[in-house]
C-alpha cells in the first residue's frame, strides 16, 4: 500500500496556528465574560449563565432578533432569483462576456461603511438623487428619518444592490461549466426553456447555489456596517437589527456581560441556520 506524504499540511500549519490563535482568544474571552459579572476597576464576579437567561428573557431581544430574521428572509428571497434570471441572461461568449463580470463585481469592491454613506446622501429628500426623484417629481412622500418603511425598502434595496452580484457570479460559474452536449441533447429533445432550466441548469448550479444561499444568509444576518451608517438603526427601533442592538449593548452601554451572552447567543443561532440549510440542500445528494 502507498504511503500518502503528509509533509505538505508543514507548510499549511503557520497559517492554521494564526487562524486558531486569532479565533479562539477572542472566543475564549468573550464566554470568560459571558458568565460574570463587573462593577469596574477590573473586579469580576462569577454570574453563571444569570446573563444567558435574562438575554433569552429580553422582549428587546425577540424584537431585534425578529428583525434580524425578517431582513435576512427578504434578502434571500429577493437576491437568489434575481441572482439566478440575471446569470441566466448574461452572454456566454464573446466581447460582452468580460464587461458584464467587471460590471457585477463593481458593486462588490465598494467598502461597506461607503455603501451605507453613499446611499445615505443619495436618498436625503432634498438634495440626494433618490430623494429629490421621490418628494418633489414622483410626489411620494419619502423620508427614511420620518417612516420606518422607507428605511426598512431603502436598506434591503441597498443590499440587493451591493450584494446580488455575488449570487450572479456564482450562478454564471455553475452555468458556463455545463457542456454544450447537454444543450444540445435537449434541443434534438424539443425540450423547451424551461424544461432546460429545470432538469439541466438548475441541477448544475445546485452546488454553487448552496455556496451562494448560506454566504448571503451568513453575511446577511451578521450585517452592521451598512444599516448602522445609513439609518443608525431609526427611525425609533424600527431597524435596529440584531448585530446593531449588541453593539449598542457592547459599546454604548457597556454592558459587557449581557453583550457577550447575546454575542454568543448570535452566533449558536447562526451556525444552527446554516447547518440547517446545509443540510436540507445536500440531503438528496449521492454520497
Amino acid at each position: 500500500m502507498r504511503k500518502v506524504n503528509q509533509k505538505g499540511w508543514l507548510f499549511v500549519l503557520p497559517v492554521l496556528i494564526l487562524v486558531a490563535f486569532n479565533a479562539l482568544v477572542p472566543m475564549m474571552t468573550v464566554v470568560n465574560y459571558s458568565v460574570q459579572e463587573t462593577f469596574g476597576n477590573n473586579q469580576f464576579f462569577w454570574h453563571g449563565l444569570g446573563w444567558f437567561q435574562d438575554i433569552l428573557r429580553s422582549e428587546r431581544f425577540h424584537a431585534a432578533l425578529g428583525r434580524q430574521f425578517l431582513f435576512t428572509f427578504m434578502i434571500l428571497v429577493i437576491e437568489v432569483p434575481l441572482g439566478i434570471i440575471i446569470a441566466l441572461s448574461m452572454p456566454r461568449k464573446g466581447f460582452w462576456v468580460p464587461v458584464c463580470l467587471v460590471t457585477m463585481a463593481l458593486p462588490m469592491l465598494i467598502p461597506w461603511n461607503v455603501v451605507g454613506a453613499m446611499w445615505n446622501i443619495f436618498t436625503l429628500p432634498d438634495i440626494g438623487l433618490l430623494g429629490y426623484l421621490m418628494n418633489h417629481t414622483l410626489g411620494i412622500d419619502y423620508n427614511m428619518t420620518r417612516s420606518p418603511i422607507a428605511a426598512w425598502v431603502t436598506i434591503i434595496t441597498m443590499d440587493v444592490w451591493h450584494w446580488t452580484s455575488l449570487v450572479v457570479l456564482l450562478c454564471y460559474a455553475g452555468l458556463v461549466s455545463i457542456p454544450d452536449a447537454y444543450y444540445q441533447a435537449a434541443k434534438i429533445d424539443g425540450a423547451s426553456n424551461w424544461a432546460v432550466f429545470r432538469y439541466i441548469q438548475l441541477p448544475k448550479m445546485k452546488q454553487v447555489l448552496t455556496i451562494a444561499i448560506l454566504l448571503r444568509f451568513m453575511d446577511s444576518f451578521n450585517i452592521y456596517t451598512e444599516p448602522f451608517v445609513l439609518t443608525g438603526g431609526g427611525p425609533g427601533n424600527s431597524t435596529t437589527l440584531l448585530s446593531i442592538d449588541l453593539v449598542k449593548i457592547a459599546l454604548g452601554q457597556f454592558d459587557l456581560g449581557p453583550a457577550a451572552a447575546m454575542s454568543l447567543i448570535y452566533f449558536a443561532i447562526t451556525l444552527f441556520v446554516s447547518w440547517l440549510f446545509y443540510t436540507l440542500m445536500t440531503r438528496h445528494d449521492v454520497k
